[in-house]
Order: C-alpha cells, then structure tokens, then sequence
C-alpha cells in the first residue's frame, strides 16, 4: 500500500512538472529581487543611472561587503570617475578641451585601501548590471561587456605555474580579449619578477590598454615610475591614498585623492605588521644611504625612472679615457693605446 501511494504520487508530480519548474523559477526570481530589495533599503543603496557610453561616475561608494563587515560608521566612502570628461588643469584660453581619463592609476602604500577601491568599483558595476541598487550616493554605469579582475597573489601547482605565471597567463587573457567596453581591474601587475622585468611589462600593458584596447581600467601599483604616463597619454590619471604621517608614524586616510602618491611607506608598514625596530631603523638607514647615493650620481629626479639600485664602479679605463689629450695624441699613439687598453680587457676576461 505505501508503494502504491508512493507511485501514485510520484506520477502526479510528474504530470504537474511544468507547473512544479515554472512556479520554483518564479520563487526563486522573487527570493532574488526581495532579497535585494531589503539589502538596498537597509543598507541605503541608490538606484544606478545604467548608459550606454563606457563610463562610470560614483559618488561615494563602498564595498557592498565591507560595508557590512566592518564596524558601523568605519568604512571610508570614495567615488570615482572613469571615462568622464573633465579637465586636467586650469581653464586657460590655450588649455587643451576636456579629456576623459579612461585609464586610472593608483598609488599609495599597502593596506592603505588600493585593493578595496578597485574591488569595489568592479562589484559597483556587476550589482548594477544584474538589475540592484548599489552602495552608493548617485552611480552612473556605463554598460560593460565584459569584467575582468586581475587581483591576488596565488600559485597552481597542480599545473607546475608559478604565482607570477598565473599571474602573466591572467593578463595574457585580459589583453586578448578585453573590448572597449570592458572594464579591466589590476592589482600589482609584475610584482612576481624582477624589478625591472616587471615594471618594464607594467608599463608595457598599460600603453596597450591606453593605446590598442581602450578600456576602463583600474590599476593598483607600486610602480611610481608609471604616474609618468599621465603626462604622455591623454587619457591616463593619477590617483591615490591620502596619507597623513605624524611623530614618526603614518595614518591611512583610506581617502582616495587626485594626483600619484609621493612614496610607498613601506618600512612604516613593516613597523605597523610588528618586524623588529632594530630591523625597521637599520632598513631606514639603509634607504637613506641608497636616496643619498642616487641623488648624489644623478639617477634620482622627480620625473625620471631609477634605472640603477645599486652604484656600480667604473672600469678605470674610463678615467684614462677622461685624461687623454685628443688633439696632441698622434694616430700612432692612439693606435698604441687602443692596442693597450685591448689587452688590458682581454686579461680581465
């Protein structure tokens, strides 16, 4: 008898299957858009201006996470604009026309808030585009067709990658296939290499996306050297984390600012993250000691790339070279002195 109830319920259900599905996707719809609906009126979310021009403009906005997770009245607001025409400077006669920075970079030191506020401009835009409200004041998103997010430090070693070529076959996939209206979202590109190596790329993806894609992008770097690029490419901007510094230590503001940061204030970090204070002052000294060295051989300027780290010595044929009479050394004599100087290389080798 139970199985016979058993059957002749299971074909019931089974005649009723297209209702059964239609009223489990209404459900759930309805489960979605309520569940919504009360995050945006308790937390005072704003209803987002969707456009089709690549842009966006945020007012205030927060992450929709640590919005909540962090303590009431903690969480510093910032807004942004991407692909908004504005001027760069004074409103002269000669002042070129107003140009939209579609390309911004962000400067500032670690837990300063870079990594949040590229993050929560991409979630900005995905929670817009899935029809809620989001945390912020005013929002006007342009539609995106694809989002891509850059971000995080991780290996696969199932797959034998390494961090910084996860990282690398990531960007790869970016550069492929990101379209004008995609936003793109960086963290920290190029920091699994060498210095060099890696601002070298840094800066040869951002011309591509500036130049070749043409996308939204956010992009999170310690590269200082890249601010420069505002100053070259019309639609590149500086942005970064206020910071106040005071008795020797540093404040985040968590405040995001115009203009690039003026240093990195790492060994500030160290310090807050709990490294030894023998280890914190000998590593002051030691960056004193390398600013003083560059500064004195002429490899530190306020615009310039630092393209040494370390003062080499010069090979002393240079000297021999600087005392050498031109106009009162016969041809002969050169001959010999070149002659010379070859055998003096050839030994060294």
């Amino acid at each position: 008898i139970e199985y016979e109830i058993f059957v002749q319920l299971r074909n019931q259900a089974a005649q009723a299957t297209s209702r059964l599905l239609g009223t489990a996707e209404a459900l759930s719809e309805i489960d979605v858009l309520a569940g919504l609906a009360e995050l945006a009126r308790s937390r005072n979310y704003c209803r987002p201006e969707i456009v089709e021009e690549p842009v966006l403009d945020i007012a205030a906005g927060r992450h929709p996470v640590l919005d909540q997770t962090e303590p009431e009245g903690t969480f510093v607001p910032n807004g942004i604009q991407c692909g908004v025409p504005r001027p760069k400077s004074d409103a002269t006669e000669n002042c070129p026309p107003p140009t939209a920075d579609c390309l911004l970079l962000i400067t500032g030191p670690n837990m300063a808030g870079k990594s949040t506020y590229i993050r929560q401009t991409a979630l900005i835009t995905l929670l817009a585009q899935i029809g809620s409200y989001v945390p912020a004041e005013r929002a006007v998103i342009g539609i995106a067709d694809k989002l891509f997010a850059r971000v995080g430090a991780s290996d696969d070693v199932s797959r034998g990658q390494s961090t910084f070529m996860v990282e690398m076959t990531e960007t790869a996939r970016i550069l492929n296939t990101a379209t004008e209206r995609s936003l793109v979202i960086l963290d920290e590109i190029g920091r699994g290499t060498s210095t060099y190596d890696g601002l070298s790329l840094a800066w040869a993806i951002t011309e591509h996306l500036h130049d070749v894609v043409g996308c939204r992008t956010l992009f999170a770097t310690h590269y200082h050297e890249l601010t420069d690029l505002a100053e070259r490419m019309p639609r590149v901007g500086n942005l970064s984390v206020a910071v106040r510094e005071h008795a020797g230590s540093v404040v985040f503001l968590h405040q995001i600012a115009e203009g690039p940061a003026d240093k990195s204030y790492g060994i500030h970090v160290a310090q807050l993250a709990g490294v030894p204070r023998a280890v914190n002052e000998r590593a002051e000294a030691i960056l004193a000691d390398l600013e003083s060295d560059h500064t004195d051989h002429g490899q530190k300027s306020s615009g310039g790339m630092q393209m040494t780290l370390f003062e080499t010595a010069e090979h002393p044929l240079l000297e021999e070279l600087r005392s050498l009479d031109l106009e009162r050394t016969t041809p002969m004599e050169a001959m010999e002195l070149l002659s010379a100087w070859r055998q003096k290389v050839l030994r060294e080798r």
